[in-house]
């Protein structure tokens, strides 16, 4: 006789970035060992793999390579909330004393943060607007992947953001286009049109928590959580 099928329950939330309500399943014991690997191997590049592969294995009505980086992050974190505790306890050096300090964040206390001015659009001229959009994350992990001091990690962050040119009677996509065309476009725009999509690039929402101690001298820190390094835990 073979053993039972345990049925996983089944949860909605929306995304960040979109509103658009999804479904999901708490993780298992399969996706635990997912990320014992990774989190063992001290390699944000396999981290981030890990953690793609366990959202695409919970996510029961979505496409995971149209998530945004910050979408993926938010589930993952609600995941982790669901399946295992809301809270996580670790600890830090502090910088000036050297001491060991333990700390607890509340998971449901990381909030998505927009900063102010942020937008998707950059003015090309009075007859084009650049829209963009938020990188996904196999194109992080491209971009992790690459040598950082190669100055075209840049270049291919910006190519990242590209989503489409609209005029006032035509929308031209990026992904209708080859590379050498996108470049070719890329060698043509102003520079004012670089610096918006760099503004673009760091202000993207992302999913941030501070949270204050005093250290021994009696100095009070904030610690800053940001990024899919900071709660792979």
């Amino acid at each position: 006789m073979a053993l039972p099928k345990i049925d996983l329950p089944i949860y909605e939330t929306k995304l960040p970035s979109t509103g658009q309500v999804i479904q999901y399943r708490p993780f298992t014991v399969k996706e635990e060992k997912i990320m014992l690997v990774a989190q063992e191997s001290d390699d944000p590049t396999q981290e981030m793999i890990a953690s793609k592969q366990v959202v695409n294995n919970c996510l029961l009505n979505v496409d995971i390579s149209e998530l945004a980086m910050f979408d993926l992050e938010y589930v993952f974190l609600l995941l982790r909330s669901r399946s295992v505790d809301n809270t996580i306890s670790f600890g830090i050096i502090d910088p000036d004393t050297e001491e060991q300090i333990s700390l607890q964040v509340d998971l449901n206390d990381i909030k998505l943060t927009i900063p102010e001015g942020h937008t998707k659009e950059v003015k090309i001229n009075d007859d084009y607007i650049l829209m963009l959009k938020y990188p996904s994350i196999d194109e992080f992990i491209k971009i992790a992947e690459s040598d950082l001091a190669d100055p075209l990690v840049n270049y291919m962050v910006l190519v990242s953001c590209l989503d489409q040119v609209v005029g006032n009677d035509e929308v031209h996509k990026f992904k209708d286009y080859t590379s050498e065309e996108v470049d070719q476009f890329m060698e043509n725009i102003q520079g004012s049109v670089i610096r918006g999509i760099q503004t673009f690039f760091e202000t993207m929402p992302k999913l941030r928590h501070e949270m204050t101690y005093t250290n021994k001298e009696g100095v009070e820190k904030t610690f800053v959580i940001e990024g899919m390094k900071s709660f792979f835990v």
